[in-house]
């Protein structure tokens, strides 16, 4: 069975911005997913995740989304990256599998060199990122 849960390491780790793309506001908690790294995308407010031996990606873990809210953030995410089912690990050390997006391997040039910072996000980026994507708040899924 496919998880109902999914791991975000980005703008969707801002709660609102996450209710805003799913429609809905869901329980979420602290995960860490090893064995990847988060970018940034030359050019753009928003990471972009690729497989790394040796790190990890810290992030937030939305719980029992609907099924209505998937087409919502595939079309959110876009064509830059693909869904996969990948183990995250929790607080208090339980694994969970979710859903998440990585960013496609034949687009890694777009990505920047060290580490997307997400406190900078909060600081610096995330209102231009909420003014360049007006209307992600009107998803639907079709």
């Amino acid at each position: 069975m496919d998880p109902t849960a999914c791991f975000t390491y980005g703008s969707l780790m801002s709660e609102d911005i996450m209710s805003t793309v799913t429609g809905i506001r869901a329980a979420h908690c602290s995960a860490t997913l090893d064995g990847y790294r988060r970018h940034p995308v030359i050019g753009a407010e928003y990471p972009g995740m690729v497989a790394r031996a040796g790190h990890q990606v810290c992030g937030v873990l939305y719980l029992d989304l609907p099924p209505a809210a998937w087409p919502r953030l595939d079309r959110f995410e876009g064509e830059e990256y693909e869904r996969r089912i990948v183990e995250v690990a929790l607080a208090d050390g339980t694994v969970a599998r979710a859903w998440t997006y990585i960013f496609r391997a034949e687009l890694a040039a777009r990505l920047g060199e060290g580490d997307w910072d997400f406190k900078r996000f909060l600081r610096e980026g995330k209102l231009r990122f909420i003014s360049g994507y007006a209307g992600f708040d009107s998803l639907s899924a079709g």
